[in-house]
């Protein structure tokens, strides 16, 4: 009775509390306009139909991939659409100084960074592991590592403009599965940092938000090209995906799930973890860390 008057009943309230005041926000596009962002992996699938998106809103974007030719038209459509401004940088992010540079040259051509999409991925497939170390360091130095040295690096600009990190991450980050033992390890990764480095920003006071974008099967090329013969499961529409993540982004949401079935939400949605953290979080003595 005591645990459940000191712990569990005040969770629970504050948990509700959360899920019916983010149910109430609402997006308007409008919120974007104006906004400058940085979206990377924005030469084809999600990455571009995102960059579209912002432009259609009035953003400023810098897009980043490796294809430069790619790039160059994704640019030239989004000035098209209505971009306040719309520039690019190619490179790839196993590069880690280009990947430091790469964004103090993105909040040198936009004067500041708002919101800054992380979306890339290095290419992968879906295979029994074969005790391959250098293709696991691979990716998780991109899929992982690199998002770490981009926020950041983007993290002053982005104090300055109680600004948004938006982490791309995949159902493979959250439930285990076969095939993709590398890949699945970069995504959980995300979460563990991301999700530690949120109650930091919270506790510090630190004014930007973080969210977690979860995904299921989305109809890019490379996406159903991986699991063609593999998996037989019906694949959402990239354009709705990326407009999804663009609008958790602007609310602040610290987690979107975006998947063709339903019951993949719901089912995320579970309370235990946040009433968890809740609770472990108040056993820290965080004074030191926070007054030094």
């Amino acid at each position: 009775m005591a645990f459940m008057k000191k712990y569990l009943l005040p969770t629970l309230g504050l948990f509700l509390a959360y899920y019916y005041y983010s149910a109430n926000k609402e997006f308007r596009p409008e919120m974007l306009q104006g906004k400058k962002v940085i979206v990377t992996g924005a030469s084809k699938g999600i990455g571009k139909e995102m960059a579209y998106h912002l432009a259609r809103m009035g953003a400023h974007v810098v897009l980043t991939a490796r294809s430069k030719e790619s790039l160059q038209k994704v640019v030239s459509h989004c000035l098209e659409l209505g971009a306040a401004s719309a520039h690019y940088i190619a490179g790839t992010m196993e590069d880690m100084t280009f990947a430091e540079q790469f964004v103090t040259k993105a909040g040198e051509l936009m004067g500041g960074l708002d919101m800054l999409i992380l979306n890339h991925i290095t290419k992968s497939s879906m295979n029994f592991f074969q005790n391959d170390i250098d293709y696991v360091r691979k990716i998780m130095e991109v899929n992982f590592l690199s998002y770490v040295v981009l926020s950041s690096a983007a993290l002053p600009m982005l104090k300055q403009h109680n600004g948004s990190i938006v982490i791309v991450s995949s159902l493979a980050g959250k439930l285990a599965h076969p095939l993709v033992a590398p890949y699945s390890a970069s995504k959980f990764a995300l979460d563990g940092f991301f999700s530690s480095i949120r109650k930091e920003y919270s506790m510090a006071k630190v004014n930007v938000s973080i969210t977690l974008c979860v995904l299921g099967l989305v109809n890019t090329g490379t996406a159903v090209n991986a699991v063609s013969g593999v998996m037989n499961l019906p694949a959402a529409p990239k354009e709705e995906c990326a407009l999804e993540i663009i609008k958790g982004g602007a609310l602040r949401q610290e987690e979107v799930h975006y998947d063709s079935s339903l019951w993949t939400t719901l089912l995320l949605e579970n309370p235990g973890r946040r009433i968890l953290e809740f609770i472990y979080l108040r056993k820290y003595n965080m004074d030191k860390f926070i007054n030094n």
